[in-house]
């Protein structure tokens, strides 16, 4: 087989699963909630977003739900939320590359940028601080960086988590990269509720009138 022919069979493959397990779909507006950050190292402070993820999940009664996508490189579970369907994705790409398995899975589901919630941690805010984005630049970050290129467009809601900012800039991949402390894993709980109500209650107030722009 011709090396697209392998792309080929593999998009075929993946749309023909994503149409079945779409059956039957609510008649509401579809959203994705996309949490980044490095597969394989889900206790980081890089990779909040992904733990988000994992308890909006468990919110939504779909934490054994999860389906590997090999088109979009992604775990993918979907979700009602009232009339609405909610597509959560969990990249299987690093970081930097996160974009490309959020821009595959949004082109699968026919989704605009604007429908696409990014959660990712951010250094600027003290842990536990929560704040919700309506597009605007990366700021640095390297995963929404990769998603604003992938998608070509900065229109994407975010939640950034705050995971603060060490005293030394020589420390803060160190930090990233690193696990919470035991006393950040105390906190870890509620934060993971309250980012789950803040992003639940904002897509609801979207999904009951016309989609709102950033």
């Amino acid at each position: 087989m011709r090396p697209g022919g392998f792309l080929g069979a593999g998009q075929r493959l993946s749309r023909a699963m994503s149409r079945c397990v779409l059956e039957p779909r609510p008649p509401g507006k579809r959203w994705m909630v996309a949490g980044l950050g490095n597969p394989g190292l889900p206790g980081t402070r890089h990779s909040v977003g992904m733990a988000v993820l994992g308890q909006l999940a468990r919110r939504l009664g779909v934490a054994e739900s999860w389906t590997r996508d090999r088109y979009c490189a992604a775990d993918l579970a979907l979700a009602p939320l009232g009339d609405a369907q909610l597509v959560l994705l969990r990249p299987r790409r690093l970081m930097n590359a996160n974009g490309r398995s959020v821009a595959r899975a949004a082109e699968l589901f026919g989704l605009t940028a604007e429908e696409v919630y990014l959660v990712h941690d951010e250094l600027d805010k003290p842990l536990g601080r929560l704040a919700l984005k309506l597009g605007g630049s990366a700021r640095g970050h390297n995963g929404v960086r990769s998603c604003i290129s992938c998608l070509n467009s900065n229109a994407m809601p975010r939640l950034r988590v705050g995971i603060g900012r060490p005293a030394h800039p020589e420390a803060v991949q160190a930090h990233v990269l690193g696990c919470f402390s035991p006393a950040e894993q105390e906190l870890l709980p509620l934060l993971l509720d309250r980012a789950t109500d803040l992003i639940l209650d904002h897509i609801r107030e979207r999904s009951q009138g016309p989609s709102l722009g950033p």
